[in-house]
């Protein structure tokens, strides 16, 4: 199976290790990055392909919570899985309120990642 995923992110190093470790999950073929909610908006117009998003929640312009709010209601590729990477535990039943499909803390290690991979898609 070839994923492509999509990784929204504002820090360049989150996003680049997250990219490290999809490399080496060989059903992920394709990785496209983004820096925060609304550049992930704007890709996913753009780009009907995305099997599975990694969102980070604490961003600026849009952050992980408006940006869940925005896709589920308004997207037309709204049922790709989206899974919320946090540091912040107390925010887990926000983000599935408001549309997440799964949750992971970070640092995230590369066995939940996979198995998350593998659950959604």
């Amino acid at each position: 199976m070839a994923l492509k995923v999509l990784i929204v992110d504002d820090d360049f190093i989150n996003r680049k290790l997250l990219s490290t470790l999809l490399k080496k999950n060989p059903s992920v073929t394709d990785m496209i990055e983004a820096e925060n909610g609304s550049d992930a908006l704007d890709k996913l117009k753009k780009d009907q392909d995305i099997d599975l998003i990694l969102l980070d929640i604490m961003m600026p312009v849009v952050d992980g919570i408006e940006f869940l709010k925005i896709f589920r209601s308004n997207m037309a590729n709204s049922h790709i899985p989206v899974i919320v990477l946090s540091t912040d535990d107390t925010r887990k039943t926000e983000v599935f309120d408001n549309g997440a499909n799964d949750f992971l803390r970070k640092p995230v290690k590369q066995e939940e990642l996979t198995a998350k991979i593998v659950q959604w898609t």
